[in-house]
């Protein structure tokens, strides 16, 4: 029987000494230990209220899980903060201002590009897109998964549509000329789950590990949003990819 690789994603924890945000991800990774996941990706705003101490807390948490961990930063975030508190992660992109990652594990490609933007809740993906092309572009696996922490594809949210990456048609062009592009791609950002499509390509939102947004289109009423928190497994094998939302 074919051995599955599996690649969990959690996103959005916004952990802060006024929230309990830590406990919703211990209940999270408490889900995941029972999995044994061969990866996992988190994929941005870690922390709220410039929280720096948290960093260090949930590194341990997140080592306690047994597997590669793969960290990129949010809007939320501090880089120089998360890269002290990350040193060892694996896959980080050295002489790099951004702070991407690339990791290849049991024959599949992992890439994270970081979207953040110095002082602004958006996020760029065009700025970028060299490096994700030569990334893509080296030899070795022919399958990738792609990640970023803002979302690439529009939520209908209004408020985080106005934050969301840009530079996504210049995306769209670069990966629709390519011949081996990713299988798909998976985002955080807008606390909320979602699947759409990107030059054809599967492109997801994962779900928060903080209270999720409402399902709100910019109408007169605001539906409620009670969501608990929310993760994504990745799960690859010969015969494709199964992306699940789960809720924890």
């Amino acid at each position: 029987m074919e051995i599955p690789m599996i690649v969990a994603q959690i996103s959005d924890i916004h952990a802060a000494p006024s929230n309990d945000n830590m406990l919703r991800l211990d209940r999270a990774l408490s889900w995941l230990a029972v999995l044994e996941p061969d990866a996992l990706v988190v994929s941005g705003d870690l922390i709220d209220d410039d929280w720096i101490d948290g960093y260090a807390e949930m590194a341990v948490r997140l080592d306690g899980l047994g597997c590669s961990v793969l960290v990129m930063p949010g809007n939320s975030d501090n880089r120089r903060a998360m890269q002290e508190a990350f040193a060892t992660r694996p896959g980080a992109v050295e002489d790099c201002d951004a702070m991407h990652f690339k990791a290849e594990i049991e024959g599949l490609r992992l890439v994270g590009i970081d979207t953040c933007l110095d002082g602004t809740p958006a996020g760029d993906v065009a700025q970028h897109l060299r490096w994700l092309e030569q990334t893509l572009d080296e030899p070795g696996a022919h399958t990738t998964l792609l990640f970023s922490h803002h979302h690439l594809v529009a939520s209908g949210i209004p408020p985080m549509d106005a934050v969301m990456a840009q530079g996504t048609i210049e995306l769209s062009r670069l990966l629709g000329q390519r011949p081996l592009a990713p299988i798909a791609i998976s985002s955080g950002h807008v606390h909320r789950p979602m699947s759409a499509m990107l030059a054809g390509i599967p492109a997801h939102i994962c779900g928060s590990i903080c209270p999720a947004n409402p399902l709100w289109f910019g109408g007169p009423n605001i539906p409620a949003a009670n969501d608990p928190p929310m993760i994504m497994v990745h799960r690859f094998t010969d015969d494709g990819l199964v992306s699940s939302h789960i809720a924890v």
